[in-house]
């Protein structure tokens, strides 16, 4: 799977996603950085087949209207360290994996895995 983690998240979970197996990026390996603009995110994860992990509510609106961006996975944690998020993150991979199978929209916080329909 391909991941493209989004600005307000730490860059360190692309390391943790390409140890499991997968291709993943940040949008500071954007052209444009964090300042790449949404709409751009959801083109380029239409164009590649990305997942986007983003704690940006505009995603979820943006996906529930148009179907953009291909896949979403959001993260709904609220504050929390980027150590606690990245283990969150590595403990519930298998399981987001899996979601991402046969769905489009997955949400993660502390004490659930959510899979939308």
């Amino acid at each position: 799977m391909k991941f493209l983690i989004d600005a307000q998240l730490p860059r360190r979970l692309v390391h943790r996603l390409r140890e499991t197996g997968h291709e993943a990026i940040h949008t500071l390996d954007l052209p444009l950085g964090n300042r790449t603009a949404d709409g751009a995110i959801n083109q380029l994860s239409l164009n590649g087949n990305y997942i986007v992990v983003t704690k940006d509510a505009d995603f979820v609106n943006s996906f529930i209207v148009q179907r953009q961006p291909y896949k979403l996975l959001l993260i709904s944690t609220g504050n929390i360290k980027n150590n606690d998020l990245e283990k969150l993150f590595v403990q519930n991979m298998t399981a987001i994996s899996k979601a991402f199978e046969t769905h489009y929209f997955v949400e993660l916080n502390q004490t659930i895995f959510v899979v939308h329909e």
